[in-house]
């Protein structure tokens, strides 16, 4: 597969703020990527960056800690501008791992339960994706007379899969419990002491809708004021209207429990390793491949840490509503505080891939990359 035109070689002293960043956490997130492509490797993507062209960088990795993460990726690699797609400009948004009380058992005012896989949600491709489903569908419904869409969101809150013994805990607030739908993972803090987390193991079927853009086009809320933190204002201002507006996004997500083995990092997300706060990045799956070290110049995010955000993320998620060759979701971290910064993260940005030094001197010599 030949590399993108996409992807345009520069040199590192052409990245804005690289000399600044500090990227030993980058470094970090990278090599649990190195160890874990031991056991199975990445798939690559559509845009050519072969994933067995990152094998001497990752076992450089894997050898140990750079004394120099800094000279570690410019000896790696070489920063390609990544053009976006017509009529379209790079972007980034940011996610979180919530942390929310929750019980084992509904009682009191925990009786919002969080669901797992159900045994009758079955995989779809296109070889069982019955005719009338939409060809993006990924999940439907095991019947006896064939495969069917599965339960959507307001079927299920209004009580579809009850008494089949799949809640795996109860929440006491619909909000947070929606939001954790969208996160996709979560920390429990159980009453009795116990911290567990939840991480995506599945979801309805049904496509995506943000309670964002139908608060828009209500006219509640205006385009430029729409944060996670706006959106979760009025819904709490607005109680008898909040079942209709959330239940206009039809998906639903299922999860599984997940040890908290060390606090510091994120729920182990698409490229199975724990998310690294601060320099994770969810990109397209489609068109990336899980590993690529990415440069994000974004000078009007400032919400990290008061900088303009200029940082060396490496690809380690992904998300249906990714869609783009320069499109991101930067990962905040765990808690309320990661929270409020994965809120308001919404900012246009210049992408630059880190690829393999080997891969881009092969295009070049092939003729699919400028020299």
């Amino acid at each position: 597969m030949a590399l993108s035109p996409l992807f345009r070689p520069l040199s590192f002293d052409e990245l804005p703020g690289w000399s600044l960043d500090r990227p030993a956490r980058a470094f970090e997130a990278f090599r649990r990527s190195a160890f874990h492509v031991v056991a199975k490797g990445y798939r690559t993507g559509a845009l050519g960056v072969a994933a067995e062209a990152f094998s001497d960088a990752f076992e450089a990795a894997r050898a140990g800690v750079a004394p120099d993460p800094r000279r570690f990726f410019e000896r790696c690699f070489v920063p390609c501008r990544v053009s976006p797609e017509p009529k379209a400009d790079g972007f980034v948004t940011g996610f979180y791992e919530p942390v929310a009380e929750a019980c084992r058992i509904r009682t009191g005012p925990f009786r919002y339960p969080l669901y797992a896989r159900p045994a009758d949600l079955v995989d779809v491709d296109a070889q069982n994706r019955p005719a009338e489903m939409e060809p993006a569908c990924r999940f439907g419904r095991a019947t006896p007379s064939g495969i069917v869409d599965y339960f959507d969101r307001a079927a299920i809150e209004r009580g579809a899969l009850e008494g089949r013994g799949l809640e795996i805990a109860w929440l006491s607030d619909p909000v947070d419990l929606f939001f954790i739908h969208v996160q996709g993972a979560a920390r429990l803090e159980m009453n009795d002491g116990e911290t567990v987390r939840v991480t995506y193991a599945a979801k309805s079927g049904h496509p995506f809708t943000g309670p964002g853009a139908v608060l828009r086009d209500f006219g509640e809320i205006p385009a430029d004021a729409i944060t996670m933190q706006s959106i979760r204002r009025w819904l709490r201002s607005n109680p008898g209207r909040r079942d209709e507006i959330l239940q206009r996004n039809r998906s639903f997500i299922f999860f599984r429990e997940a040890p908290v083995d060390d606090p510091a990092l994120g729920p182990v997300a698409a490229a199975k390793v724990p998310l690294t706060p601060g320099r994770s990045i969810a990109v397209d799956r489609e068109l990336h491949t899980f590993g690529t070290p990415f440069f994000i110049d974004a000078p009007s995010l400032k919400a990290f840490d008061s900088a303009s955000f200029r940082r060396l993320m490496i690809a380690q998620d992904t998300g249906s509503a990714i869609v783009g060759a320069a499109r991101g979701d930067l990962f905040a971290g765990s808690g309320d505080a990661a929270g409020e910064i994965a809120g308001v993260v919404r900012h246009p940005a210049d992408f630059y891939a880190l690829l393999p030094r080997t891969l881009v001197e092969s295009a070049a010599l092939a003729g699919h990359v400028a020299r």
